[in-house]
């Protein structure tokens, strides 16, 4: 006798994620993403991640992965008693450690390769039947001489096989680059990793180029996580002391990628579980986007908005906290509002109605999510709308309010009354809602 059991504890909260990841299933169905690890992750881990990329491949997603091999070029020279010598955090490949190089991408290929061509039943691999294309795809050159220093057997990446490499990821085929590179001569060059996937990126015009880092990835300097960055904050940031290493180089490959033409860059923490599909699939993420695009936006508002802000305003509605409006009514006043917009979803909005004559404008319709309220974006609406009263020569604001007083009294606004108001709004005064007045100089 077999007992049933339930496939999730909570079905609820899956039936809703599945839902919501849904536009980021549908978005990201062919397009081409290179993927990088380090060689850090080629421990006991490697399976779960591969598991989670096989995921990708299935939804259609043309996967090409680069792995590093650092470490395991470090523990093999330990064992041959040799040392591992760098100049800028970059190697210095002489013929020991070209071997050590060659005998771990090696190793790191069939160890990948294994992995996912796993098939066995009551797996996350059941079914997956993934083919993975290796070859000779990078032509490579030396390094050369900087500084004084000669890298002899480090390379950086000369060409890139795209046709190939295209053709392999139209047949369904994950296509697997090691860090080592050839030359037309037949020499082998260690190649660094994230150079590597950011060169792959920009040759095959890929949609995104996603690294996984160690560590808590790309933090300020109270070691908070930066959730998005532009490429000139990003170069701003790497001169910054806190960053590690791998981090610094990481982002470096980031905003030269996007700069390259490659839209989106994205630097996520692999020691977070499921890092990768929380940062491909959910809003939010999970790590740091860098990209020249805004990913999050502050604008005046538009006619196809308004969906999105009527969808906002309906709990609020519901609970009188804001007077119903219309589609009508907001189809009229458009021009009026700004909303703050997060890839695609509408997050805040406000209206700013202005009396030219009395020099005064109203502040309406100000409200966020709630799953966006901790970030100062209520801020962020009032200051715009202030900045653009004054530009039109507005010397006071004012709002109506039934539940935010003490919020609007924190911002400078003080208690006013009806005569405060122009003739023409203190006619439409709801006495029924009895909305307290507050007023702010500008």
């Amino acid at each position: 006798m077999t007992s049933k059991k339930e496939p999730d504890q909570y079905p609820g909260q899956y039936v809703e994620w599945f839902r919501r990841s849904s536009p980021y299933i549908h978005a990201h169905r062919g397009r081409t993403f290179v993927l990088m690890f380090g060689g850090e992750a080629l421990g006991d881990e490697l399976e779960e991640l591969l598991h989670d990329l096989a995921i990708l491949n299935s939804l259609g997603i043309r996967l090409v992965l680069v792995h590093g091999i650092r470490p395991q070029i470090d523990r093999c020279l330990k064992k041959a008693k040799k040392a591992g010598n760098y100049h800028n955090n970059l190697r210095i490949t002489d013929a020991p450690t070209l071997t050590c190089a060659e005998i771990a991408a090696g190793h790191a290929r069939v160890q990948i390769e294994a992995i996912l061509s796993m098939g066995l039943p009551n797996t996350p691999m059941s079914g997956a039947r993934i083919r993975v294309a290796s070859g000779n795809f990078v032509t490579s050159q030396p390094v050369g001489v900087q500084d004084g220093v000669d890298f002899m057997s480090t390379g950086e990446v000369r060409r890139i096989d795209t046709d190939a490499i295209h053709r392999r990821l139209d047949d369904g085929d994950i296509v697997l680059l090691s860090p080592v590179g050839y030359s037309p001569t037949g020499e082998v060059f260690n190649l660094r990793s994230d150079d590597l996937a950011a060169a792959a990126a920009i040759a095959l015009d890929a949609d995104k180029l996603i690294m996984l880092c160690e560590g808590k990835g790309i933090t300020d300097g109270r070691r908070r996580l930066l959730t998005q960055l532009s490429p000139a904050e990003a170069d701003r940031l790497l001169n910054k002391k806190h960053l590690s290493d791998m981090c610094r180089s990481y982002l470096r490959a980031a905003v030269h990628s996007c700069r390259s033409g490659v839209r989106r860059s994205h630097i996520i923490p692999r020691a977070t579980d499921g890092a990768l599909l929380l940062e491909l699939f959910t809003r939010d993420g999970v790590g740091t986007l860098i990209s020249a695009e805004k990913y999050e936006d502050l604008r005046p508002a538009h006619i196809n908005d308004i969906g999105g802000i009527l969808a906002l305003l309906a709990p609020l509605e519901a609970e009188g906290m804001l007077v119903k409006r219309s589609r009508e009514n907001l189809e009229t006043d458009i021009s009026h509002y700004s909303v703050i917009e997060r890839d695609g979803m509408i997050l805040g909005c406000a209206a700013l109605f202005p009396y030219h004559k009395e020099k005064c404008a109203e502040l309406t319709c100000l409200a966020v999510n709630p799953e966006y309220r901790q970030h100062g974006r209520g801020n962020d609406l009032l200051e715009a709308l202030e900045k653009s009263a004054q530009m039109q020569g507005i010397k006071q604001i004012f709002v109506l309010t039934t539940h935010t007083a003490h919020w609007f009294r924190e911002r400078g606004f003080v208690s006013g009354d009806l005569k405060n108001l122009p003739i023409n709004r203190r006619q439409l005064y709801n006495y029924q809602r009895n909305s307290k007045i507050f007023i702010k100089n500008l």
